[in-house]
């Protein structure tokens, strides 16, 4: 990941953060197919990958560059 976030952020550094950012969304709907009580609330969900995002900051590549999204 982190590889291809330099070779690309090289050549299209205006359209990689939108491409950063839809990772966070399908994380979240990973979320809602994995735990059940994610599952029907997407709000719920985001939040879950907020305090995820909290307390392991470095777990993905993308998370370095990408504003921390509010929980809601």
């Amino acid at each position: 990941m982190r590889g291809w976030i330099s070779y690309y952020g090289r050549f299209y550094r205006s359209r990689l953060a939108r491409s950063l950012g839809r990772i966070d969304d399908y994380l979240v709907r990973w979320a809602m197919r994995q735990y059940k009580k994610l599952r029907y609330c997407r709000r719920k969900a985001v939040a879950w990958l907020a305090s995820v995002r909290r307390r392991a900051p470095r777990l993905f590549a993308h998370w370095a560059l990408v504003a921390q999204p509010s929980a809601g």
